[in-house]
């Protein structure tokens, strides 16, 4: 671990795109101001562990959650003994116009 020493209204640059600034400090605690680009996530480390453990959760769901759940209409399986690509539409030659 990188350990810095800082003052007030000074910073500590990581990499090219985020900026950690000093913006105030108060006994015990110091109060940081972050840029970063909006495609970097910046989150204090327990919302962080929150946001993880609820996808871990989510990513966890066992098929008896999931039962009667179908996938969207153009993802559903082909019922055996057809082909959706044989299936009869409107004919293309019969709307030609002209004699």
């Amino acid at each position: 671990m990188l350990v810095l020493s800082r003052h007030r209204d000074e910073s500590i640059m990581i990499g090219d795109d985020v900026v950690v600034t000093i913006v105030d400090i108060r006994g015990d605690k110091v109060r940081l101001g972050i840029e970063a680009p909006q495609s970097i996530p910046v989150h204090r480390q327990e919302v962080y562990e929150a946001i993880q453990r609820e996808n871990r959760r989510a990513s966890q769901t066992d098929a008896e959650t999931t039962r009667g759940v179908h996938p969207p209409s153009d993802e559903r399986p082909v019922r055996e003994g057809r082909d959706p690509r044989l299936s009869r539409g409107p004919n293309p030659r019969s709307h030609r116009q002209g004699p």
